[in-house]
């Protein structure tokens, strides 16, 4: 599966561009501030129906417009498919396959997976819980939409709960074993493919590690959850009375977490700056590789600006890892030029990259030969 051509209007800094995409590697260099980070966040919105940056689609419309339209052109197992999606300002997003409307976003995700690894990954490590919780998610539902069901009616029972926790009444008690009931078969679902998840990816997170960093710590990914302690339902009502004080719900799947180790303590408290970026960048392509394994072809993988992640030996590691054939479209952003193609070059796949300035993309070239067509 790769995506072909990129189209987009209007979106963040863009008013007009059209990319012709490599199979293999993509690049976008250019100064910070020109655009390059927002190519790929078009790429992940096609992908999973949002931003990896905002939670607003009004956003990423570029300032001084109504709208913002994108297209995409995905090739897969000799099959091509029109894809768009178009927002407009005070309405609904659209998005439509092959002219034809999808009526559930949800529907959607999964069907061209994507993994990105940003400089703003570090909060999984040092941020809360919620940071965790959706790194799980982001990577079940693009293989189980069984899961995805589950999760969206357990966080719409959720809702309705915590609005009677918040207000409280002679009914309340009755109300909340409703939703209770509601909740947990939901929650069971939730738990054992979050466990399932974990199960499955530590062996690989645990070989990339060792890949990146030299193997000179051991790691490890524990899954916590109050659902494994026993009957949700039984829970919940032992915790009623203190739901009401809070005023929410205390205890269920929305407070799972993940513990990220190293040698056995805290990644967050213990490791090294160093040790966290070798961990981040391990976690990121552990999550490609199994999303990869349960859907049997390889999501795109979006890299952006891990330059400032890593030293130039360290990245050229993590490119020639990602380059071996095991992994599919790669998109990647840099600032010099001259760095990254030198990289690709060693490596000898097929790229193209595209230099952007303040006023767009001012050049095009594959394979080291410039494109006589660069738009500006």
């Amino acid at each position: 599966m790769h995506l072909a051509r990129l189209e987009l209007t209007n979106f963040k800094n863009y008013g007009e561009v059209s990319l012709d995409l490599s199979p293999g590697f993509n690049c976008f260099v250019g100064n910070n501030g020109v655009g390059k980070t927002n190519i790929l966040d078009a790429v992940h919105y096609l992908s999973l129906t949002k931003s990896f940056f905002n939670n607003s689609d009004a956003l990423s419309i570029k300032h001084g417009e109504d709208y913002f339209i994108l297209k995409g052109l995905f090739v897969r197992d000799g099959n091509t498919d029109e894809l768009s999606c178009g927002f407009q300002r005070q309405k609904q997003k659209v998005f439509r396959l092959n002219g034809k409307e999808y009526q559930r976003m949800s529907d959607h995700v999964g069907r061209y997976p994507v993994v990105m690894l940003s400089p703003a990954d570090s909060i999984l490590i040092t941020g809360p819980g919620d940071e965790r919780r959706r790194f799980m998610n982001m990577i079940i539902s693009q293989y189980d939409p069984v899961y995805l069901d589950a999760l969206m009616r357990y966080n719409k029972a959720l809702m309705q709960r915590n609005r009677i926790l918040r207000e409280g009444g002679r009914d309340s008690s009755s109300m909340l074993e409703v939703y209770d009931e509601m909740m947990q078969p939901e929650a069971e679902v939730i738990n054992r493919s979050r466990k399932a998840l974990t199960d499955e990816l530590v062996p690989l997170f645990a070989s990339y590690y060792a890949q990146i960093s030299g193997g000179a710590e051991k790691v490890g990914i524990r899954y916590r959850s109050h659902v494994s302690d026993g009957d949700f339902r039984q829970q919940l009502a032992k915790v009623r009375e203190k739901d009401l004080a809070m005023q929410f719900t205390t205890l269920g799947i929305h407070r799972d977490d993940l513990l990220f180790e190293i040698d056995g303590y805290s990644a967050r408290t213990t490791a090294s700056q160093g040790q966290q970026k070798s961990f981040i960048v391990a976690l990121k392509l552990a999550k490609y590789g199994l999303i990869g394994r349960m859907n049997g072809f390889a999501p795109a993988l979006l890299l952006d600006d891990i330059f400032d992640k890593f030293d130039s030996n360290r990245v050229e590691e993590i490119i020639r890892l990602v380059s071996s054939g095991e992994f599919g479209q790669v998109f990647i952003t840099d600032t010099q030029q001259d760095r990254i193609h030198r990289i690709l070059d060693t490596t000898g796949v097929d790229f193209r990259l595209y230099r952007i300035g303040r006023g767009g993309i001012e050049e095009e070239i594959t394979n080291g030969r410039k494109q006589p067509d660069a738009q500006e």
